[in-house]
């Protein structure tokens, strides 16, 4: 019977060389870059921590320290303001949680159907309307036509579903839609639902929306970031009526009314000046309102970020 020898390496492999050969870079290399990236993400987190501790600081100590990235002395004066006497604040993030909520629903269920159809090889015009989407892309009427349209042909002005409209639809989440069913939901599910007795409208509610759901969550945490992030709409067309204006807008006038302040201090008089002061929120307001606007979105994002390499890498794929 014939002996098998061991086999014996007849050199050690190091184990940076192993790294090297597995994959192809040095793992020196690999800890610097993990080190310089490490650094980046935690840098990312001063604008944040910066923002937390002054909506924390009392305002005596603030003016004493200045900006610090932990309080000095913890104060939640800012936050009681806000829940005590903040009638107008919470007014616009109610309006700013309908907005998003209401535009994400009706953006999904626009840009699927529309994704949907022009994914289907059957549909006869699915060029056409895929050169109609991508045309805008790269040509647009500007702001002064939509302003005309909107306005005065519309009459969307001072009305909250122009802040709902201008931002439900988009041509770039259309075309990742339209290639990842194209890429990852074969025509042969669709043919054989509709050898059962399935109409277009079955198979797009009961097939088609479970399979791409990796996609429709990362465009939906997308386009609620946009719409809870928005202040440029209401900026333009919330002009008269103050019930409906955003919580971001409502941020900006804050900021503008500050800046103006500052600017025009020795052409008011004392009294005018003081009442001004007065009438704005501080730093410790402005900061803790920041943070109750961010809070949402850091505590969504946890929930959909499985999604997004899927989501994103397939739904790119050129097809």
């Amino acid at each position: 019977m014939l002996k098998t020898e061991k086999f014996k390496p007849t050199k050690k492999i190091k184990k940076d060389e192993l790294a090297v050969a597995v994959t192809g870079v040095p793992l020196w290399v690999k800890i610097i870059l993990y080190v310089i990236t490490t650094g980046l993400a935690i840098s990312t987190l001063i604008p944040l921590l910066l923002t937390v501790s002054i909506s924390l600081m009392d305002a005596d100590a603030l003016a004493t320290h200045g900006y610090t990235l932990f309080p000095k002395e913890i104060s939640f004066e800012a936050y009681k303001y806000i829940l005590n006497n903040g009638a107008k604040i919470w007014r616009s993030y109610g309006v700013t949680i309908f907005v998003t909520i209401s535009g994400t629903i009706l953006g999904l269920a626009m840009m699927t159907l529309y994704a949907y159809a022009i994914s289907r090889k059957y549909f006869p015009w699915r060029n056409t309307f895929t050169f109609f989407i991508f045309f805008t892309m790269l040509f647009n009427g500007g702001t002064v036509p939509s302003y005309i349209v909107i306005t005065q042909i519309l009459h969307l002005q001072d009305k909250i579903w122009v802040l709902i409209l201008c931002g439900c639809l988009s041509t770039m989440y259309i075309l990742i839609m339209r290639t990842y069913m194209q890429t990852s939901i074969p025509d042969a599910v669709v043919e054989s639902a509709k050898i059962d007795g399935a109409g277009e409208f079955l198979c797009y509610y009961k097939i088609v929306l479970p399979m791409a759901v990796p996609t429709i969550a990362t465009i939906a945490l997308f386009l609620a970031i946009a719409y809870w992030n928005a202040w440029y709409p209401g900026f333009l067309y919330i002009l008269q009526n103050e019930d409906i204006v955003p919580i971001q807008l409502l941020l900006k006038r804050i900021e503008n009314q500050v800046q103006f302040l500052n600017s025009n201090a020795s052409s008011l008089s004392y009294a005018e000046s003081e009442k001004l002061r007065q009438s704005l929120p501080s730093d410790a307001v402005k900061m803790c309102l920041v943070v109750m606007i961010a809070l949402p979105i850091l505590i969504a994002y946890p929930f959909f970020q499985r999604f997004f390499i899927r989501g994103i890498t397939i739904g790119a794929v050129k097809g």
